[in-house]
């Protein structure tokens, strides 16, 4: 069961009940008049005057449980509660007291409260899925309450306190391609209707309000006079063009029990002209509350018509062009309706959208929302997604609609803390705020290097570059959803305070995702450069013992020296060459030296055979143009340690250690302008400067759409 004051907008006939206060009076009786003709509010006070008269344990039960009922569909739950519990103590016969209490507690966020009741249920009634749904839809009504850092739980609810009146508003609907003016349902006092006999509260009447340029809501007004009436006027939609309204109407008639219907009204001047009834409307069935396709040709629409899977379905009828009528209702199917209630249904733009309400889908309680895709062949036949906190709780959730393609407008609900019976919410989901940040820094002295080209690459096909200021500092603006790499590079400008000529950049890679992230973030990634020297080391070049042979025997041993390392002089000229490949636009000089014993000239030769033996290694096995190395032998002329010092050591092996430091293979860089005359311009990486905003570009419409 379910509360449907906002559901049935179904006006009971003027049927004249005299309740009397005579002591002839039955009470139950009439009591159950009301209650058949959906009158709840009144045969609440009627079933409790009949059970002071009645004596049988039976009726009495049975007048407990309708008294529940009652409550429960004017959402009194605490009442609905008090009721079903003295119904079940009074052995009231069908189980389906315990489902609705189980509801009832549901409804009121007592989950696990419910779940016991379920649990009953299911004793009781072991075939029916009410009661192993009902745990269900509590279990998973704790977690999405409780979760945290989920897209659903970055979405921002505001109760919509400068529109809501302390009676019921709801169903909003964007009555302009602006989405400026908004028309909701309110039984707020001032409404021309008396007093509805089904809920207690005022008929619902249709109120107005516009966005001003501060974006403030104007105060609410009734509709033009030509819809406003004395009967229920309820959920309204209106066309993109703004010059077409449906709306839901109660229509009354002494003597007769009257269903709502649809209407369809057009816009004449600044009001609306008188509405018409929908030419596929039965007034023995309620139709409510309609949605228009952004088309305008397919309407979707809840009712009870014969066919449906259940008490309320969502069906929808299609404009036909050449007869120039709405076509008969369809169902929507199993997919989208059930055994209960699903109602509100909201047809998004993209015409593939749909959202609606359910109260028998697994959800919080009440009415949940949820959202549901047409498949290639424009039908329904997946399960519908449960919007899940906080955007549905465990009150009624509907009659939701958006401002466009965004992640923004407005829904309805009775959950607590409202201001009303039913209050108008709008929602929106703020945007993450990703940030990359670093700093750009010498190896040598943590020093803030300039002009460091920091290269941002993303999985959406962006490529930004960025150079560094003085302080060494880099930032970007992230997107969401995408994956990143960050790399640094390096040209003829890139220096520091203390390292005039230059750095070197490496294959250091910075990589970070904001995929699946639901909470803005900052990230950071640091680079440390290598300062350009006159002379720049790198992992010493072994030769074969007075000769220019590299030495590449991974188990052999430097017959100069006891050190006993492994040696394999490749390995160092790899990393030369990774070098050169992490700088694809410097010319190096690679220079050779000798230490101080031997013959001068026999050194000067063997220091220029080694250093072109390195040369010919990165030409003929690393493919390094030509263009890109020159060699130079120094023999001993430039001794990092001189003799005098060598001299001085106590021990062979200290000297051996000294002589080994000035025989060395070092690089300078002579040029950073080199250009490979043969690489397809393709082959470049285009990276652009990253434009303020640019990284929220995507959200931005057409002025055409807002």
């Amino acid at each position: 069961m379910k509360n449907l004051k906002k559901l049935a907008l179904t006006t009971t006939a003027i049927i004249a009940f005299v309740f009397s206060v005579s002591a002839q009076k039955n009470y139950l009786k009439d009591a159950d008049v009301a209650y058949d003709h959906q009158q709840w509010f009144n045969s609440i006070e009627l079933y409790k005057q009949a059970y002071t008269k009645v004596k049988k344990a039976d009726v009495k039960s049975r007048i407990l449980f309708r008294t529940a009922s009652a409550y429960q569909r004017i959402n009194d739950l605490k009442g609905a509660e008090t009721y079903y519990n003295k119904a079940i103590k009074a052995k009231y016969p069908d189980p389906v007291a315990i489902l609705n209490l189980a509801d009832v507690l549901k409804a009121q966020q007592r989950y696990p409260e419910a779940i016991v009741e379920y649990n009953n249920y299911k004793k009781e009634m072991p075939s029916d899925v009410r009661g192993e749904n009902g745990v269900k839809s509590c279990e998973l009504a704790q977690q999405w309450k409780d979760a945290k850092n989920t897209p659903e739980t970055r979405l921002k609810i505001e109760n919509m306190a400068l529109l809501n009146s302390k009676e019921s508003d709801f169903s909003p609907a964007y009555a302009d391609k602006k989405y400026t003016t908004l028309i909701f349902t309110s039984t707020r006092q001032g409404a021309q209707g008396t007093i509805d006999v089904t809920t207690g509260q005022n008929k619902s009447d249709l109120y107005e309000v516009k966005l001003d340029k501060n974006g403030k809501w104007s105060t609410p007004a009734p509709l033009a006079t030509t819809i406003a009436s004395k009967l229920n006027e309820a959920s309204v939609s209106v066309s993109k063009k703004g010059d077409v309204m449906f709306l839901t109407r109660c229509p009354e008639a002494k003597g007769k029990q009257m269903k709502a219907q649809l209407y369809v009204c057009k816009k004449q001047g600044p009001s609306w002209a008188e509405p018409e009834l929908l030419p596929f409307c039965i007034d023995t069935i309620n139709y409510r509350h309609p949605s228009i396709s952004a088309d305008g040709n397919t309407l979707y629409f809840d009712s009870r018509l014969s066919g449906g899977y259940g008490a309320n379905d969502i069906w929808m009828s299609t404009y036909d062009k050449k007869a120039k009528t709405w076509g008969q209702p369809v169902n929507l199917g199993p997919s989208i309706n059930t055994s209960g209630v699903e109602g509100y249904p909201y047809i998004a733009d993209d015409d593939k959208t749909l959202y609606f309400s359910s109260d028998t889908h697994l959800g919080m309680g009440g009415l949940d929302l949820f959202r549901a895709e047409k498949d290639a062949n424009g039908k329904f036949t997946k399960a519908p997604e449960n919007l899940k906190s906080p955007m549905n709780s465990a009150g009624d959730d509907f009659g939701i609609i958006f401002e466009g393609k965004k992640i923004k407008g407005y829904f309805s609900s009775n959950r607590e803390g409202g201001k009303g019976s039913d209050d108008i919410y709008s929602f929106i989901l703020p945007p993450l705020n990703f940030n990359l940040t670093g700093t750009v820094v010498s190896s040598e002295n943590n020093e803030p290097v300039t002009n460091a080209l920091i290269h941002l690459k993303g999985s959406n096909g962006d490529m930004f570059e960025f150079k560094t200021a003085a302080d060494g500092k880099y930032n970007f603006k992230l997107k969401e959803n995408t994956s990143y790499e960050v790399t640094v590079a390096t040209d003829k400008s890139t220096v520091s305070q203390t390292f005039k000529l230059g750095f070197l950049a490496n294959k250091d890679m910075g990589k970070l995702t904001t995929v699946d992230e639901n909470e803005s973030k900052d990230f950071v990634k640091d680079f440390a450069l290598t300062p350009v020297k006159a002379e720049i080391r790198f992992p010493a070049v072994l030769y074969a013992l007075g000769k220019a042979d590299l030495l590449v025997d991974p188990a052999g041993t430097d017959p100069s020296n006891d050190t006993h390392k492994p040696l394999n002089s490749k390995d160092s000229l790899n990393f030369l060459y990774q070098t050169l490949i992490d700088n694809p636009t410097i010319i190096i000089e690679l220079q050779a030296h000798t230490d101080s014993r031997g013959n001068d000239a026999k050194n000067q030769t063997l220091s220029e055979a080694r250093a072109k033996s390195c040369v010919d290694y990165l030409v003929n096995e690393k493919k390094i143009p030509i263009a890109r190395l020159q060699s130079k032998g120094w023999g001993e002329k430039k001794l990092l340690v001189k003799d005098d010092v060598i001299n001085k050591a106590k021990t062979k092996e200290e000297k051996n250690a000294l002589h080994q430091k000035n025989r060395r293979t070092v690089f300078r860089i002579v040029s950073w302008d080199y250009v490979d005359p043969n690489a397809p311009k393709s082959d470049k990486p285009i990276y652009k400067p990253q434009v303020k905003g640019e990284e929220n570009s995507e959200s931005i419409e057409d002025n055409e759409t807002k």
